[in-house]
């Protein structure tokens, strides 16, 4: 009787660690909300906290899908920040009122669908073009995104001028900042590109072979996978993600300049390597990502509850990419 419950106890115990190994980021998100929720003295849990979460972290979820899934194919886009500010600025320069002065194309009153178009385009353009640098330039993921990230820089001075996009049209605006009941409506957004992410990765052969070629692209290529046309298609799907998140993030903002979107390439790739996506390739869900989004959303609201410095947070997003990235490392080379 006693050998049967200590039997129990310990398959019980292996069952809980086998859980906590397969879920770390579940557990991490769960522990650190229970723990803000404590600090705040449940200030966090409240509904007001919860949607202010959901709309701050809404773009990012965009830009986080869209890295996750290249990470999974064993790449890596540095172009995201600087990207998402030149849609940004390009779909504002289109939704700017027509009687501003100070506009790009003043007294021109452009169609409501003009500024998201032109934004996911060129979102779409930029992850065509790092996917070809990828694919058929056989250029490193690295180099490649650092190059087309400067680019992008660029063309966002050039196009503006530098200046500050502002004066959009309350419509446009209504877009990002408007809400279904109390559900934001960048939170419905979110859901729904999250949506068709899972659907892409779990039950199409597209998604199926992200992973192949993530785990081993050399197999992937002798099993028939047409490597460079995939590469060339998870850039391309990620760049259409960024041109939604810039054009949002314009309208959430109510304007665009140089320093829109600033970091948010390290918020994606930190927020997706906490969601369980490896660096190693071949490994990542959609809800991974998503949970890797609030995770960090979390670490943000509370840094700055508790009064952290902005410079500071920096350092610990830094730590918390080091940290997973060796731990992700760490696991994989034991399992292999």
């Amino acid at each position: 009787m006693g050998n049967n419950k200590a039997a129990g106890s310990f398959e019980q115990k292996r069952g809980i660690a086998a859980f906590v190994s397969k879920n770390t980021n579940l557990v991490t998100f769960v522990t650190l909300a229970v723990l803000l929720g404590l600090i705040t003295g449940g200030k966090s849990f409240a509904w007001a906290s919860v949607r202010n979460l959901m709309i701050a972290e809404s773009v990012r979820a965009f830009a986080a899908l869209g890295v996750g899934m290249i990470i999974i194919t064993w790449g890596i886009d540095l172009s995201i920040g600087y990207t998402v500010c030149l849609v940004a600025s390009v779909a504002a320069s289109f939704a700017q009122t027509p009687d501003y002065t100070a506009a790009l194309y003043p007294g021109v009153d452009f169609p409501l669908w003009l500024p998201f178009v032109a934004g996911i385009l060129t979102g779409g353009l930029f992850g065509l073009v790092n996917g070809s640098l990828v694919a058929f330039g056989k250029m490193h993921p690295f180099i490649a995104t650092l190059g087309t990230m400067s680019i992008a820089r660029g063309c966002q001075l050039i196009y503006t001028k530098a200046a500050v996009v502002g004066s959009l049209k309350d419509s446009y605006k209504s877009i990002a900042q408007g809400s279904v009941g109390p559900i934001p409506n960048l939170a419905i957004y979110v859901a729904l590109a999250a949506f068709v992410i899972w659907v892409v990765l779990r039950h199409t052969r597209l998604g199926a072979n992200f992973y192949a070629i993530g785990g081993n692209a050399m197999a992937a290529k002798v099993s028939g996978i047409n490597v460079q046309k995939v590469q060339v298609a998870v850039y391309t799907i990620a760049g259409l993600l960024y041109g939604i998140a810039g054009c949002l993030l314009a309208g959430r903002l109510g304007l665009a300049n140089a320093l829109t979107a600033n970091g948010m390439e390290l918020d994606a790739i930190a927020a997706v390597t906490v969601g369980g996506v490896s660096q190693t390739g071949g490994v990542g869900t959609m809800s991974g990502m998503m949970i890797g989004v609030l995770t960090l959303g979390i670490i943000n609201y509370g840094m700055t509850y508790l009064g952290v410095d902005s410079y500071y947070q920096l350092l610990v997003k830094g730590f918390i990419i080091i940290v997973a990235v060796y731990f992700d490392m760490k696991k994989y080379a034991k399992r292999s």
